[in-house]
């Protein structure tokens, strides 16, 4: 555990020493919520029964974690492709603990961006509701997401021969997360083939979750699927990350 606590520590000693990675990340958080937010409340008005920066802020940050994930597969695959990797190997520590300190400093990150996009919403206006265990219900939602795409953004950066062939494969999954959800606008309103391909997205049941528990939106789906979902989402990413860790090792990348 003290060789995934370092390697999780240098990653977020290098994260918060680097301006541009840090403005970067704030940044996009204001751009989203500031620009994109505000312009869309005055066109669109209130939606299921609240403002619309409070229902959009759920699934705005539901993409800050993906950013948030696709930053920490970088770094991995960054580790690889320069040799650093192969040092970790060679040195007394346990194979598994490489793993664990990328997907613990890349879950962090994604949370930090996360609950950064979270508090400048409410700054923009978005009203939390109902009462503080509610609010940590969908924190701990928010953060078992991030685990979840993680570890699925890991295990590509572990197959991944070049940066350009990541960021192509982070492509299908980031955008289509997003716009093939109910993060921007509900599912009633969509049509039948879209609502299916929507009901097929884990992001569409943590948004779903976290706008009932912190913003007091009715839930379009029962609140107890959407935990599950979000739990196995978080289960799945963690499996695909570590076999995929283990097939690159095996095979000396």
């Amino acid at each position: 555990m003290y060789a995934t606590y370092v390697i999780w520590s240098k990653h977020m000693n290098k994260f918060l020493h680097s301006t541009e990675e840090a403005l970067g990340l704030a940044l996009q958080s204001v751009l989203w919520v500031v620009l994109f937010g505000v312009g869309m409340r005055g066109l669109v008005g209130d939606v299921g029964g609240s403002d619309y920066m409070s229902y959009m802020l759920p699934g705005i940050i539901a993409l800050s974690a993906l950013g948030g994930a696709v930053g920490g597969g970088l770094i991995l695959l960054d580790e690889r492709l320069r040799g650093i990797t192969k040092e970790y190997l060679v040195s007394p520590i346990p194979r598994l603990s490489i793993l664990l300190g990328n997907a613990s400093s890349t879950a962090t990150k994604a949370m930090l961006q996360a609950l950064l996009m979270l508090l400048i919403g409410i700054l923009m206006g978005a009203r939390l509701v109902g009462n503080p265990f509610g609010w940590l219900a969908a924190l701990l939602l928010i953060a078992l997401f991030t685990v979840g795409f993680s570890g699925i953004a890991l295990a590509i950066a572990a197959q991944s021969r070049s940066i350009m062939g990541y960021h192509g494969m982070i492509f299908l999954f980031n955008l289509p997360v997003l716009f093939a959800s109910n993060a921007l606008y509900p599912l009633e309103v969509l049509p039948t083939w879209m609502r299916v391909v929507v009901l097929f997205n884990p992001a569409t049941y943590l948004i779903d979750a976290v706008r009932a528990l912190a913003f007091g939106t009715l839930p379009t789906l029962p609140l107890l699927l959407s935990v599950v979902v979000v739990l196995a989402m978080a289960l799945l990413g963690v499996g695909l990350a570590y076999s995929s860790f283990q097939q690159s090792l095996r095979r000396g990348s």
